[in-house]
């Protein structure tokens, strides 16, 4: 009898612990995220694409009609991994994922890297975490934005015009320009140049870049590191950082007026202007956010 007891009560802590066990594996993870969404794909009845976090079906042809501002999607739930999701299964909290990422700089160059931006976060960590979610990715929409406007796309690394290479030394600073003359050019996402830029962005990042700027054009992290020093530190032409721009509900067209208001705006060089706009526009597309009010300088 004693061991009939015993083999009922172990039958049913076998049970308990398959019915414990049963939620958690059917459960499961959430499924990946199919390709992201975009605007200028033509979708017909039955693709798929993810969008703000969830994969969604074409019931019928579509195009640019953003996935749940109309009937023509279905959500198909919440999906886990790349594709448009809100971070798009990453887990380094930034919000652009490497999916996102890589749809806004189709063209780019190898140099530029996701895992590049990624590590230059952590020497400012006030960017894009500051306020609300919106907040958030709008301004990392308008960093990457203005970026892509310099660069082309992240395509260049350095200054196309070598002719300007000279120009970028100011022999008024008492530290000269040790690295020579013409070593002051533009580098990076930012296109950071002249010795004095080179020695603030040095001293703040803890690298020695008066000596040595070609490290702005060796090293994805260093390069993408000088483009958020600048945003969150530099008024530039303008009476405020990129940064506080965009947290602080001025606008994008406040963050052209730091990087290169001089030359730009007040109808300086509208096409210029516009060309970052439109990237802005595109992008907070791609984060799924509105872009808020005050594009233009």
């Amino acid at each position: 009898m004693l061991r009939k007891l015993l083999t009922l009560f172990a039958a049913l802590c076998t049970a308990v612990g398959v019915a414990v066990m049963l939620p958690a594996a059917s459960a499961g993870a959430a499924p990946a995220c199919v390709t992201a969404w975009n605007s200028s794909t033509v979708y017909t009845g039955g693709k798929t694409a993810s969008y703000n976090g969830h994969n969604w079906y074409a019931k019928w042809w579509t195009q640019n009609e953003r996935p749940g501002s109309s009937d023509v999607w279905r959500d198909e739930g919440a999906c886990g991994t790349g594709g448009g999701g809100d971070d798009g299964g990453q887990n380094n909290g930034f919000v652009v994922s490497e999916a996102q990422f890589n749809q806004m700089f189709p063209n780019r160059n190898p140099f530029y890297t996701y895992a590049g931006l990624v590590n230059a976060l952590k020497s400012y960590p006030a960017f894009a975490t500051t306020g609300s979610d919106t907040v958030k990715k709008q301004e990392a929409a308008a960093f990457l934005a203005n970026v892509s406007h310099e660069t082309a796309g992240l395509y260049y690394i350095v200054e196309q015009n070598t002719a300007n290479y000279p120009h970028y030394c100011d022999r008024n600073q008492p530290y000269g320009c040790p690295a020579g003359q013409a070593a002051y050019y533009g580098r990076g996402p930012i296109q950071l140049s002249w010795n004095f830029n080179y020695k603030a962005a040095g001293d703040a990042l803890g690298i020695d870049l008066l000596n040595n700027p070609w490290r702005v054009e060796q090293d994805p992290a260093v390069a993408m590191s000088t483009g958020l020093w600048y945003w969150n530190t530099q008024n530039g032409p303008g009476t405020m950082t990129g940064h506080n721009a965009m947290v602080n509900g001025a606008g994008f067209g406040q963050t052209i007026r730091s990087i290169n208001g001089a030359l730009e705006c007040d109808g300086k060089n509208p096409a210029q202007v516009q060309s970052r706009v439109t990237r802005y526009q595109q992008f907070t597309q791609i984060l799924g956010v509105p872009t808020g009010a005050n594009l233009y300088c």
